[in-house]
């Protein structure tokens, strides 16, 4: 797997698929790029080269000394992989976390991003039920593993689609979930996340997306980062937060047809 060396310390792992216009894909806390985007590397790579980094803490990619991150720190690493992958500015999406770094990156780097999606993120995290949702999960990640893992899938997961799985996918999806040193450093981000200021300059082209049955980032967050980017465009999908794996047809029509 290929690495890019940043300013912060650690190497940016990163993986290349498919054919065409670039699209680097970010994905969301306590995940990596493999997992995240499963489902949606066949649909989108069919016309596209698409460009996977793992963040800081995921997957091969270390924490920097002293283990904390910061958005900006991780929009440089974003930022250090474009630059390392293309001579020009390429089309970037992110999931969660992953959206608001992406959204990041466009406001700190805007010659680097064409456009702009943003699936199920958040600008500000002072609502105190997603302080007390994320804060409940974060905690469970110190003291009860099995619980961590079970707490989040409920939560992620919209209850028609968690109902019609069989118990051993049901299982699977929450033993999947493991609490590392990088999740609760991504986790910790979560709960401090403010990109507000960051909003008004961001110039490229923008599609936010939300999740109209999220209970992890309620929908009214995405529908805030929509008000908050001037000219972006908005869609709503029927799902819980994990849209990647409850509608990944949807999503890649959608992401299909505002980059082209």
């Amino acid at each position: 797997m290929p690495v890019v060396p940043t300013s912060h310390g650690s190497d940016v792992h990163y993986r290349i698929t498919g054919s065409g216009p670039r699209l680097l894909l970010v994905h969301g806390s306590t995940s990596d790029s493999a997992s995240n985007f499963a489902l949606m590397e066949p649909l989108l790579s069919q016309d596209r080269t698409l460009v996977l980094p793992d963040y800081a803490g995921s997957a091969d990619t270390p924490l920097p000394p002293g283990g904390e991150l910061t958005i900006g720190m991780l929009a440089d690493q974003m930022a250090a992989v474009v630059r390392a992958t293309s001579t020009t500015a390429v089309d970037v999406a992110g999931a969660s976390l992953g959206a608001v770094v992406a959204a990041a990156l466009a406001a700190d780097h805007p010659e680097l991003v064409r456009r702009l999606v943003l699936v199920v993120g958040w600008a500000r995290n002072d609502d105190p039920r997603q302080e007390m949702a994320l804060g409940l999960w974060r905690r469970l990640a110190d003291t009860d593993p099995r619980a961590y893992g079970q707490y989040i899938t409920v939560l992620a997961h919209s209850p028609e689609h968690l109902a019609g799985l069989e118990p051993k996918e049901l299982q699977a999806l929450a033993e999947a979930a493991e609490p590392t040193e990088g999740a609760r450093r991504q986790l910790d981000l979560d709960l401090t996340v403010d990109i507000r200021s960051r909003l008004p300059r961001i110039k490229a082209p923008t599609l936010v997306v939300g999740a109209s049955r999220d209970q992890v980032i309620p929908v009214h967050h995405a529908r805030e980062l929509h008000a908050g980017i001037a000219g972006s465009r908005y869609a709503e999908l029927d799902s819980g937060h994990n849209v990647l794996l409850e509608q990944p047809q949807q999503l890649a029509s959608l992401i299909d047809g505002f980059l082209t």
